[in-house]
Order: C-alpha cells, then structure tokens, then sequence
C-alpha cells in the first residue's frame, strides 16, 4: 500500500466526484470584512499592513511588505500588477492566506543567537550518515550524506575501518554485510555540499577503529580535501571551551577520540585482526551484539561497572600497546571523545577546564535520565553529549528524541535513511532558526539556580503558555495523490489529528471530525493544548482518510517547533512519510497563543 491506499469505486456515484474549490472559511470572511473598504469590497494595501500586524502578529511589518504581498498575489491570480489601485478580493485574500510561501508558519531566517559556545545549541545530527537501508545488508554510499547535507544535517558520522590489504580506509558498518564505501569519496561529497543549506559548520565524528599509520592517511585525507576548510583547535592538550557556530561559520570540524598513540605489540598481532575491533570506539558494533544484550544497560543497578571492552580506554589494552605519536590526526580533532573509567555518574562529571564529548546508547541514555537527571543536564551545559540508536534497530527505526532534548542534549542522532514519527519531530525541530541546523536551547536549560540547582525533567511544573489550534481547511490531494492514489469517482472522508509533542505532561493528540465531501476539506474546528515546557514541545498534524474495511490511509503529516510559531492565520505545508513536502498539498489553521501568569 501506498501513503494513501487505492480508493474502492463506489456504485453509488453514478457521476465522477468532481474537484470544486471550496468558499473561504467564516474566519477568514469576517476577518476581512473587518478589514476591507467599507462593506468588504476589497482590502487595500495599508488595510493588508493593519491585518498583518494586528492579526498575524507581524509587529514590523511595512508598507513595502503589504505591497508585495499585493503584487504577488495579483501576479499569480491575474497575471497582472499594473491596475491603477491594487485591491485585494475576498478570493484574493484567501489564496495569499493558503500561499505556503507568502504566508508560512515559521520565519525563514535565521534569528537566534550564533555566538555561544557549540555546547549550548542542539545540533542536527544523523547516525551511520553513510547507509543507504537497514544496519546489516545495505550498501554504504556518499549518496544519503548529500541528501542529508541538503536537508540541512550538520553532523556525519564515518565508521574508519581498514580495507582487506590494510593501506586503505574504508567507510562501513563493522562486523556486518554492508558494501563499504571509500572514505575518500564521502570527504569529497562533503566538502562540495556541506554549504548547500546552511553557511554553520558541519562536524564530521569518526568512529575509528584503524591503525596509526592509516590514522596518519586519514589525516593527510582530511587536509588535502578540505584544505582551509578545516577547522584546527589551538595547540593545547586539552579544549577549555567549544568556539561557536558563528566563528565555525563554512567551516568543517572534526569529532573523534584522540589516538593513544599507540604501536601494536608482538603479543597484539597474534592475537588477530579482531583485537582491534573495537578501539577508539563510542559505538555498539555487531561484533558486541551479544555481550551488549546483557550488559549493564539492562541491570537494575545504575551505577553498575560497564562490561569491560577493549576500547583504547582500559588498562588491558594499555598493557598491549606502546606508545607512537601521530601528532597530525591528534591535532585536527577539535571536539574531543571519549569515555572516562568508572560509573555513569563519574562519565558525566564536568571538568572545570576541559570540554568534550560523550557518546551513549539510547538505553544508556534512558538509565541517565532515570537515575542521574539533573547530573545530564548539568554535564550538558558544558560540553557535548550524543545519543545513538541501540544495536537491535536493524531496520534503521529511530528512538523518540524528545528524550534527549529535554535533558539538553546536543547530538541526538538519528537514522536519517529511515521514515516515521521520531523523524518527523527530528524534522520539525530543526525547522526552527531558518532551518540553519544549529537550535539554541532555551534558557532553562542552561540555567543554574542556588545550589547548583539545574532543570529537572522529572519535576512537576505549572502551565506556562496555552496554544489555541483552529484547523480551518485543507486543499491539494487532488494535485498531489492523483496519479497513483485517488480514484476521483468516490467522496473521501478526511480528518486531521492535532497534538503535542514534548515532556510527558504536555503530550496528547486530538482530532477532526470526518469531513466528506469534495477534495478541498473544511472543518473549522478549534483545540486548546495547556503547555508546561513550550520551549521544546512541537506541534504534531497529521491527515488521515477514513476507510472502513481497512486502516485509515495516511493523507501527509508536520511537525512545528512551537517556541516558532506565528500566531495568526497561517499556511502548513504537509509531507509525506519520508519527510519530502508535498508539492501542493497544505492547510489553513489559525495559531493563538494566550500568556498564563504564574
């Protein structure tokens, strides 16, 4: 089945269901009677300035502005803009209201702050940038790097493993049947479309399991490709503080444990290939599949010893390796990994002067919050903490992120070549900022109160701000779906489901009622979502056809960051599955915000 199922021909029709373009909603006639020429003969260009600021909340919204909102309109509808006193019609008035570009529900620039530290953005973030499917027999490409890289990702991940003749490095899955892709390519596919969507920095983490003398190659790679490109960290042992976007602006930064410096020992290579496995690795690989399954993740014990893996990080390794510098590939890593000996707890203690970045597993990360909340969001303020999908998701599913978020999270990464809920929300978050990739986190986050007293998600809290949704109508499955889902000889039956999505005192979902009739859908219904922590939450839409014998067919789906939305009448683009909008399908829904003192 497709996004929409195949409509059943319905006997009962004896003529074919025709597409008629629906009369605006009673909203949007009101409105513009209230603000047209007296009796509502049409809407000038200054009544068009006083609807954007009084009712669309555009405060500084001009004259010119009106005007090329006019202009456009008349253009597009008329195919004219030369009439003596341009004036806008009631239809006139709708069709700029339905018009995604000219009235969108969200600013198309950047606006927030870019000068902080790294640390204090959530940062757009895929896992395995490099699979074209599922995590064990898909074919490794630069293909789904640059279609991510176009959407806006700004951080790849490179699994580095050694080709079969070790003088080369490769880039794959470890320990599974992916087709490997030359490394080499995927640097070049990045340095020529990393800029292509936004000019703030793209990160690249190595998850490193090579030799030092290809780590050496990886670094003569790295300089070559990208050449002043590169992002190179003042000389120093240690990073005191992560620059900011603003500074890193078409800059490339790269991301991975520093090498230990190690030489393999006699006794080392006789113990094969595979003792290498897992070196300098934040990763689960397959070849951890199992003690994985029964590691600590799933003890009840939060403070339990992890399993002790040979990860450049303990002291059996240690005792196996000596030491050999290799300066070059030390000095290109600006944002340093790695993990600390001991407990969950003493991985996330913060360092007065050094910064870095921590890696955990989505289970690993869920018994953080659990047992060590507030100890995440503080560790958090300071330096960067990326979340990955547990091993078991083979088919490349996703986590929900939210989780990561709300406890301030950087890098929450997801499988990017996969489709369904959790990267619609990883969608719509990083639709804030002008879709820019780098979304300051709000205040609460970052805050410090008396006794070190930080944000706890775990905290009951009051109602901070209530969100009125009014779903006026929608249009566009009729130029969309056509071709290949809809049969035009039966009445669909649509309805819209509304929700929320953000802590869990704030999630919920409502719907429409089922609309039949032609395929321009109106419903005007209106729902009301009391919001404890607005500043993360975002607002989920979805369409739905109702099919009686069989599961409602998905008609398109948003998600909106709700600390963006423009309060007003706005046009919603939708989109289908995979996250690719829509050609013309879209609706109209009015957005209120009303304050709640607390």
């Amino acid at each position: 089945m497709g996004y929409m199922g195949d409509y059943s021909m319905c006997i009962c029709f004896p003529k074919k269901f025709g597409v008629t373009e629906a009369g605006p909603p009673v909203d949007v006639k009101e409105v513009f009677m209230k603000y047209a020429t007296g009796g509502g003969s049409g809407m000038t260009v200054e009544q068009l300035r006083r609807f954007l600021v009084e009712v669309q909340g555009d405060v500084e919204a001009s004259m010119e502005d009106a005007e090329r909102i006019v202009e456009e309109v008349f253009k597009r509808r008329h195919n004219n803009v030369k009439l003596p006193e341009l004036a806008l019609s009631l239809e006139d008035f709708q069709f700029y209201l339905f018009c995604v570009d000219l009235n969108p529900p969200l600013l198309n620039k950047v606006h927030q702050d870019m000068t902080a530290p790294l640390s204090h953005y959530f940062i757009y973030t895929g896992h395995n940038s490099y699979l074209t499917g599922n995590q064990i027999s898909s074919d490794c490409s630069d293909v789904p790097i640059i279609k991510a890289l176009k959407r806006g990702l700004r951080v790849v991940e490179l699994d580095l493993w050694p080709n079969s003749s070790k003088d080369d490095v490769l880039v794959l899955h470890g320990w599974t049947l992916t087709t490997p892709v030359e490394l080499i390519k995927c640097l070049r596919s990045i340095k020529e479309h990393a800029f292509s969507a936004s000019p703030y920095p793209v990160i690249i983490t190595f998850e490193d399991h090579l030799t030092p003398d290809l780590q050496a190659k990886v670094a003569q790679m790295v300089i070559q490709t990208f050449g002043n490109m590169l992002f190179c960290p003042p000389e120093s042992d240690c990073v005191k503080e992560f620059p900011s976007p603003e500074e890193l602006k078409y800059r490339i930064v790269i991301s991975t444990k520093p090498p230990k410096e190690y030489l393999e020992d006699k006794n080392l290579s006789s113990r094969g290939s595979n003792s290498l496995k897992d070196k300098d690795s934040d990763e689960d690989t397959w070849g951890r599949m199992s003690a994985d399954l029964t590691n600590d993740d799933d003890k009840s014990d939060c403070d339990a010893s992890e399993h002790s893996q040979c990860d450049g990080d303990n002291e059996a390794c240690d005792q196996l390796l000596r030491p050999l510098g290799a300066p070059a590939y030390k000095n290109l890593i600006s944002i340093p990994a790695g993990k600390p000996k001991g407990k969950l707890r003493e991985k996330l203690k913060v360092e007065k002067d050094k910064v870095r970045r921590l890696s955990l597993s989505e289970q690993k990360f869920e018994k953080a919050t659990v047992c060590h909340g507030t100890d995440v969001v503080r560790f958090t303020q300071r330096n960067i903490l990326r979340i990955y999908p547990k091993g078991t998701r083979v088919n490349s599913s996703n986590y929900n992120p939210l989780i990561g978020w709300m406890h301030g999270a950087q890098m929450v990464a997801l499988n990017m070549q996969g489709y369904g809920k959790p990267l619609w929300l990883m969608h719509g978050m990083f639709g804030s900022n002008g879709g820019c990739g780098y979304v300051k986190k709000p205040d609460f986050l970052m805050n410090v109160g008396p006794n070190d007293q930080v944000f706890d998600a775990k905290a009951k809290l009051p109602v901070k701000k209530i969100l009125k949704v009014k779903v006026h109508m929608g249009d566009g499955w009729h130029l969309d779906f056509k071709q290949r889902y809809l049969n035009l000889w039966s009445s669909p039956e649509f309805y819209t489901r509304v929700g929320i999505a953000g802590v869990p005192a704030d999630k919920t979902m409502k719907k429409t009622k089922k609309r039949k009739g032609n395929w321009t859908r109106v419903w005007d219904e209106e729902f009301t979502f009391q919001l404890t922590v607005p500043e993360i939450a975002l607002l989920r839409i979805e369409v739905h056809e109702y099919n009686m014998s069989e599961k409602d067919d998905f008609a398109g789906q948003t998600c909106l960051p709700m600390s963006e939305l423009r309060p007003g009448f706005r046009a919603v683009p939708l989109f289908n599955r995979k996250g690719e909008k829509y050609t013309s399908l879209r609706l109209l829904l009015r957005f209120e915000f009303v304050q709640v003192d607390i």
